[in-house]
């Protein structure tokens, strides 16, 4: 007690107060002071305590304001890392709330919340999907589109990109989608080109070409496909596999090829075969124009052909060889090649000479 001359009103003990300043970096003390005692100090956890003992008998005849309080003390608690205090009167809370507003209140409530949740949302599933204008009452000048449309690839085997009429079908914009080109059919592209034979090399040059044409065209996006298909040896499984797997349409001249796709059910389309059911119905007695370019098969016959360079063999046409006539169409012939046309010439020498004049 000679040391501290404030604790007077004990000779030999007398209670003392530490009061410490904390760092908040570290929560170390950095500052403190010792004064005087005045009898026993009530904590703030104290305090909570018997606020919690005495809430329920002195708010028994309000339980709205009874929660009110418990749910502020629980707060309290939960600042000051009192877990197991803060839960315990969280819960008579949510008990006083049920037994005041009534359990079948609180059920109703929630049947309600979670039936209006759920047909909004089936509603709106409904307004994303329909494709008719009905919603558009609902929601006026508002239309849905789908964002989700797949892309439609467009596999590019090596003697489709040589023809070169894909360029032609793309830029006429019969056909939309994104072009892909494996990396092992623009290696195989590259050998050919490289050759040393001339006539392989000029096919292979005018692959590339074509490639860099279809490139050109903003329309339609051409990806190279750094994919290597090591389960397949040769090029034709590869473009097969690939197809499948990017579930993409398989382009090709290859009649072979679209056959082992066919048997895979992979979807491919091969030139020749739309070209041919593109060409133009010829029909016995049909009349039209046709230039003689050199000598048939049998005596005396003439052959032309048509733009789509189908054959036209004409009888007793030989001596109008250089000319143009018109030919009447008498019968056709099926072959594996395509259709073989015969035909009559409509005109005589004479009436041929004027006429090509």
């Amino acid at each position: 007690m000679a040391v501290f001359d404030w604790a007077k009103f004990r000779r030999t003990k007398g209670p003392v107060r530490l009061h410490l300043l904390l760092d908040h970096d570290g929560y170390r003390p950095c500052f403190g002071v010792i004064t005087a005692g005045k009898g026993h100090e009530v904590t703030v956890r104290e305090m909570l305590d018997q606020a919690a003992a005495k809430v329920g008998e002195s708010l028994k005849d309000d339980p709205v304001a009874e929660a009110s309080l418990r749910s502020t003390l629980a707060q309290t608690y939960h600042q000051l890392s009192l877990f197991d205090q803060a839960a315990t009167q969280n819960a008579r809370a949510m008990e006083i709330d049920e037994v005041a507003l009534g359990k079948d209140e609180v059920t109703r409530g929630l049947i309600r919340m979670g039936l209006f949740i759920s047909f909004g949302y089936i509603g709106m599933i409904m307004a994303m999907r329909s494709n008719k204008e009905d919603f558009s009452l609902i929601i006026p000048y508002v239309r849905f589109t789908r964002e989700n449309r797949p892309d439609n690839l467009l596999l590019l085997d090596t003697s489709v990109i040589i023809d070169g009429r894909i360029a032609d079908l793309i830029e006429a914009r019969f056909m939309d989608g994104i072009v892909v080109v494996p990396r092992f059919v623009l290696k195989e592209l590259q050998l050919i080109a490289d050759s040393a034979d001339p006539l392989r090399r000029a096919r292979g040059r005018r692959g590339l070409d074509m490639l860099a044409r279809l490139q050109r065209n903003k329309r339609n996006e051409v990806k190279i496909h750094e994919a290597e298909v090591a389960e397949e040896a040769e090029t034709d499984g590869k473009l097969i596999h690939l197809a499948r797997s990017l579930n993409a349409c398989l382009y090709t001249n290859d009649h072979n090829l679209g056959k082992i796709a066919e048997l895979q059910s992979v979807r491919y389309v091969n030139l020749n075969e739309l070209a041919t059911a593109l060409k133009p119905v010829i029909l016995p007695g049909e009349i039209f124009t046709l230039k003689i370019v050199r000598e048939g098969k049998d005596k005396g016959q003439g052959v032309g052909y048509l733009t789509d360079g189908t054959l036209i063999v004409v009888n007793n046409a030989q001596k109008f060889i250089g000319q143009q006539i018109e030919v009447q169409v008498i019968s056709l012939l099926q072959s594996a090649t395509g259709t073989m046309v015969f035909a009559d010439p409509k005109v005589t020498p004479g009436t041929a000479n004027g006429h090509a004049a």
